[in-house]
């Protein structure tokens, strides 16, 4: 497995990463289980769940199969989804975001993660405002670092400049969806990324299938 620094950060990780966005939805424990397994046996170190994934049952599953190794991994989660029913779009509020996290943790029976998404952007809530907020966050130990997922190249820009407002440490990765039949992120958020030594680790890379060859 080839292991790679995320962005300008001291984080190595694997240079690919396990989703669990089906896990405790249409991938039931016994399959996941397998899944995780395997990936260890190649030496992946990276995983990525979310609190929407599967209304939270993902990251109650990933934090029951990493139990054991916890520390040898590097585990992401995310906050913010806007899709969805109404009591779902929480979004990035200060508020929501410090309930958020610590849901997550309760759910991975964990006391951090290695990384903490803002999923979605809240156009409902300043930018500033979600920005503080995962900066305290940070200092709170409860995520080691942030990152993003689902934003533009220009608020790529914007997040770097309020990180220097607010005294926030800067994000270290991003999650586009980027695969070889969807390249849009190689318009403006991979170069922005690559500007700012932010880390890219894309969501979707075969586009949910389709370029594995099973259809």
């Amino acid at each position: 497995m080839e292991f790679r620094q995320l962005g300008n950060s001291g984080l190595r990780v694997s240079s690919i990463c396990l989703g669990s966005m089906e896990f405790g939805a249409s991938t039931d424990e016994s399959d996941a289980r397998r899944i995780v397994k395997l990936a260890r046996e190649a030496q992946v170190n990276f995983i990525d769940t979310a609190d929407a994934y599967a209304g939270g049952e993902s990251e109650k599953l990933v934090g029951k199969l990493i139990e054991k190794d916890r520390d040898a991994w590097v585990l992401a989660t995310k906050v913010g989804q806007q899709d969805g029913p109404p009591e779902r779009k929480l979004g990035l509020s200060r508020k929501w975001m410090m309930r958020a996290i610590d849901a997550s943790l309760q759910r991975l029976g964990t006391d951090y993660v290695d990384i903490y998404y803002m999923h979605h952007r809240d156009r409902q809530t300043p930018l500033v405002e979600s920005i503080a907020a995962m900066g305290d966050i940070i200092r709170s130990g409860k995520a080691n670092y942030w990152g993003f997922s689902n934003h533009y190249g220009w608020e790529i820009a914007e997040i770097v400049r309020l990180c220097e407002h607010t005294g926030t440490p800067r994000p270290v990765v991003s999650q586009p969806l980027y695969n070889l039949a969807m390249r849009m992120a190689e318009n403006d958020h991979l170069p922005a990324c690559q500007h700012f030594g932010i880390g890219v680790a894309p969501f979707s890379p075969l586009a949910r299938g389709v370029l594995s060859g099973k259809y």
